[in-house]
């Protein structure tokens, strides 16, 4: 039985996530961290990590970044893993998360769906064999709650091409204010916000006469919450601290391991 600890569990995602949970015999949820407290949950909740002594084996935090110290501190301190679900974080933020990976093993992605990092493989591949004879630009929806834009998806996906270009790219994110022709070594990247729009991510090569689209949209926020319990799995069998993420669960998952 496999003791997790969700951080943020009264949020949306946390409520997914347990809700998903409570259907897998293999999984138990010892305790939840959220500023807003209890909430009705059936297993107890604090307010401060710090303040949590019930015994698990990882923590998985879908919560906000204004989070994340204090999540660490505490994770560090009990040598807990720690999956690190949530977005949005500042450039000293991920140095703390590479600090903390110094002494635990953490577990880092902008976004848990399997078919999400298949898709990064796919534009790669795209990115390799298309070279500097097509444009590209990403679109990304998401719901009208979502705080952060561009997406932390969209960003993993224009990281992905750029590892595979032939030059290193300029990212755009706007071009209302730019009057000028678009740049061959541009990616473009848009935001759109509206609805309940769970994820939905498109990547455009656009080239003389014909157009290439490679696209992912995710139903419902389950394939996210069940992508973050198959990293709570993997996780929970590292014995080094690291810093890891979905490129070591699909290797895991493909060995056969993670069956």
């Amino acid at each position: 039985m496999l003791e997790l600890i969700i951080s943020g569990c009264n949020g949306r995602m946390g409520r997914v996530l347990a809700s998903l949970c409570d259907g897998q015999p293999d999984l138990h949820i010892a305790a939840g961290f959220d500023i807003l407290g209890t909430a009705g949950q059936d297993f107890p909740v604090f307010s401060n990590p710090g303040d949590c002594t019930i015994p698990a084996q990882v923590v998985v935090d879908f919560s906000h970044p204004a989070a994340l110290t204090g999540l660490l501190s505490c994770c560090v301190k009990r040598r807990l893993p720690v999956v690190l679900a949530t977005t949005g974080y500042a450039p000293e933020q991920l140095e703390e998360i590479d600090d903390a990976a110094g002494h635990i093993p953490v577990f880092r992605s902008a976004n848990f769906s399997l078919g999400i990092n298949v898709l990064s493989k796919l534009a790669r591949q795209a990115a390799q064999l298309l070279g500097e004879d097509f444009d590209i630009e990403i679109v990304e929806r998401h719901h009208n709650k979502k705080v952060d834009a561009p997406s932390g998806t969209a960003l993993l996906l224009a990281d992905a091409l750029s590892t595979a270009l032939p030059y290193t790219p300029e990212y755009v994110w706007d071009r209302h204010a730019v009057r000028k022709p678009r740049d061959r070594r541009e990616i473009g990247i848009s935001a759109v916000r509206g609805g309940t729009i769970a994820g939905d991510h498109e990547i455009l090569f656009a080239g003389r006469d014909e157009v290439i689209e490679l696209r992912h949209s995710a139903q419902s926020r389950e394939v996210f919450a069940s992508g973050a319990l198959k990293a709570a799995r993997f996780l929970a069998q590292c014995r080094e601290p690291g810093l890891y993420d979905m490129e070591d669960l699909l290797a895991w998952l493909s060995s056969g391991a993670g069956a």
